[in-house]
């Protein structure tokens, strides 16, 4: 394996990781991100301030910042899409290009150069590199994550679970996959994973002291629901002033 492929993809990877998206559509919408809620430049504090869309747009860009290092770090060392989409064929070299572009995105959105270092959780990022590693449990877990917020309303408790589900399948096939498993993918999952927790080291504090701050999606669509009704009903008002 060549190191200077490993070189371009650590750096480029870790430049995408710099990206903040919420920042960049914050600014668009005039409104500081940064300033608001719990200050975290992600997925949940976008929704909390900004509403259910932007927030989704948040979740889907910051993915991309998972995916594409992904994808670039298993073609570049001999993956194909069909093995992603089958589980099988690819060597043990692409998985370890895959997490290798996965966990320098992920260190340069919690530790941007560009940010002071100061930068977001990663949770999306990591999402969308196990996605790109097994898009069918993705899915699923996504599906699962989803109703585990609807029931405990705790978006931080999500991205334990999912995170936590994620390294466990991927430790457990990749090491079926290899026979006796890999040491490098082995250091790559268990730094991913304690790199997430240490990201929400301070929603870990919260949790355990009952502080934690909640999301309801239920509440929110609602919400949504009724604002936009009442924006149709002055318009309808507006329309029979000017009649």
């Amino acid at each position: 394996m060549e190191w200077w492929k490993f070189l371009i993809l650590i750096v480029c990877s870790y430049l995408i990781g710099n990206i903040f998206f919420a920042r960049i559509i914050s600014q668009i919408k005039h409104y500081d991100i940064s300033k608001s809620g719990s200050g975290n430049p992600g997925t949940m504090n976008m929704l909390r301030n900004l509403g259910f869309g932007i927030g989704i747009l948040t979740l889907v860009l910051d993915m991309l910042k998972g995916i594409i290092p992904a994808l670039a770090g298993f073609y570049l060392f001999g993956g194909q899409v069909g093995n992603l989409i089958t589980g099988k064929g690819a060597s043990i070299e692409a998985y370890i290009g895959l997490f290798t572009g996965g966990l320098s995105a992920l260190v340069g959105n919690i530790f941007p150069i560009f940010y002071k270092f100061k930068g977001g959780k990663g949770a999306a990022v990591v999402y969308g590199m196990y996605c790109t590693a097994s898009p069918i449990l993705g899915v699923i877990i996504f599906l699962g994550g989803f109703l585990f917020l609807l029931l405990f309303d705790y978006a931080s408790l999500v991205s334990f679970f999912m995170v936590t589900i994620f390294t466990i399948f991927e430790a457990y096939y990749l090491g079926i996959v290899t026979g006796s498993g890999n040491i490098v993918i082995s250091c790559l999952l268990f730094t991913i994973f304690c790199l997430v927790f240490f990201a929400h080291r301070q929603n870990i504090f919260r949790l355990l002291t009952g502080c934690e701050n909640r999301i309801n999606f239920i509440q929110k669509l609602k919400r949504k629901k009724k604002n936009k009704l009442t924006k149709m009903q002055k318009e309808e008002l507006k329309q029979k002033e000017i009649g």
